[in-house]
């Protein structure tokens, strides 16, 4: 909670006045420090929060929003993108895209062009916004979807790690900017761009940042976090997907699964050895979703391939159909990451419908089109779901941020407020797709055209 020299400092304060028969200003430093706990404010430093867990832990929230909507505190522009932002140290690191004047830009959102141009990392006052640093290098697109890169970053320990679009790995000071180390996945690696571009998220476990490389032998790649040596590799596929390596630990022991589009894989994430495997064709290599551990059940779930639930041991439980993109039974997922609770899966499936299941046999047991689109089916319709105490907080496509609570009882909206403008048509349509993050009471949310801080306090 607090820091080694706040804690020494607390420590003494309490201490001296203790030595002095200060009652009073002890109850007083007791009382400073009570307060100081309930202010605590969370870091959001990676893909889905501080455990990757999609759970917000602060308190001090709003239960609902008040008549005009929550406080913006600052609105910076940006360039495009996907990725989310992360939150750590009073500080916002994102990416963003810049392309060039002339590119050959694909009228077909599927098809692959030649598009010149840079990416960028910035980082930002969390309190203000202000641009502290950046870092820019040249970044010619090849991939579909081409508005601009896709992972979030990572902070820790006082460094940062961005993977671009194109496989562009970087190792830098968080403070300022400076390169420590860096690869380029399809130079070093001999890996393919995937049609989508490189959107694994990495992993930090332990000296080891964990990514989704791809080349021969290579799907996923273990390097030392301060160095950039590679440590391990391992996999062979296609292609790599574009699920996030993900670490599950069950009965003590650690598995790291690493999710391709053609089978489930759990490895010893010290040295990258198989401990076992599942084959699993994906259509059109769809693995996006972050896999989900909840006690003795694991979830992976598919656009197009509908979902397997599995034992951490990797024996299957379950598995659902994919009668057609609407006809579907269990749950298709695209972007959103199911959430899973008291034996129950709440996500939202392949045309925007939000459902809630039953983890241990996969049968539905409500759905609902309220957080989308409100009504109609509409193809890869999306929110991005998160918790907070008793309640959920849930992003989607249309740029409104909704709390809601989630029971198997049903979806009860509570209340919804319009943040951000869809920007981004890869598409056909205006949508946000870029997950918020949630730290000092605040939310923020990029589209391809700003980001914006929003007080979430009470």
């Amino acid at each position: 909670m607090f820091s080694e020299d706040s804690q020494v400092w607390h420590h003494k304060i309490v201490c001296n006045m203790m030595r002095e028969g200060e009652f009073v200003g002890f109850m007083r430093a007791a009382l400073f420090l009570l307060i100081a706990s309930a202010l605590h404010a969370d870091d959001w430093p990676q893909w889905l929060g501080p455990q990757r867990d999609g759970v917000w832990r602060e308190t001090g929230i709003v239960e609902k929003f008040p008549d005009g909507g929550p406080k913006v505190l600052w609105r910076v522009k940006i360039g495009a993108g996907y990725t989310g932002p992360a939150v750590a140290g009073g500080k916002v690191y994102l990416m963003d895209r810049q392309a060039a004047a002339r590119g050959d830009v694909p009228g077909n959102a599927f098809a692959r062009g030649i598009i010149p141009g840079t990416e960028r990392v910035l980082c930002l006052d969390a309190k203000t916004g202000t641009q502290l640093w950046g870092h820019r290098y040249d970044c010619t697109y090849t991939m579909s979807y081409s508005t601009g890169p896709r992972c979030t970053p990572l902070v820790s320990d006082g460094k940062l790690w961005t993977v671009g679009a194109e496989g562009n790995l970087f190792c830098l000071d968080a403070t300022n900017g400076k390169v420590l180390w860096s690869h380029d996945f399809k130079a070093d690696f001999k890996a393919r761009t995937p049609m989508w571009g490189f959107a694994g998220h990495p992993l930090l476990d332990g000296r080891r940042l964990i990514c989704l490389v791809g080349g021969p032998g290579s799907v996923a790649m273990a390097f030392d976090k301060d160095s950039g040596k590679e440590l391990w590799r391992a996999l062979d596929a296609r292609e790599p997907g574009y699920a996030p390596p993900t670490m599950i630990e069950q009965g003590g022991t650690k598995q790291l699964i690493l999710w391709h589009p053609q089978s489930v894989n759990s490895l010893d994430p010290a040295t990258g050895k198989v401990l076992w495997s599942h084959s699993w064709e994906i259509r059109a290599g769809l693995t996006i979703a972050t896999p989900r551990l909840a006690g003795d059940f694991l979830l992976l779930s598919s656009f197009y391939t509908s979902s397997k639930c599995f034992r951490p041991d990797g024996t299957l439980v379950w598995e659902g159909n994919s009668f057609s993109e609407k006809n579907t039974d269990t749950l298709h997922s695209l972007m959103s990451t199911p959430f899973i609770e008291n034996g129950h899966i709440y996500g939202v499936c392949s045309y925007g419908q939000l459902r809630c299941l039953k983890l241990e046999t996969g049968e539905r047991v409500w759905e609902t089109m309220a957080a989308t689109t409100g009504g109609p089916l509409v193809r890869w319709a999306n929110a991005f779901i998160v918790k907070h105490e008793d309640r959920f907080f849930l992003a989607n496509e249309l740029g409104d941020l909704i709390i809601a609570k989630m029971t198997p009882q049903g979806y009860e909206e509570i209340s919804r407020a319009r943040i951000l403008k869809p920007t981004t048509t890869d598409p056909r349509r205006a949508v946000v797709w870029s997950h918020p993050a949630f730290a000092n009471q605040c939310v923020f949310m990029r589209n391809d055209e700003e980001i914006v801080c929003v007080s979430l306090a009470k």
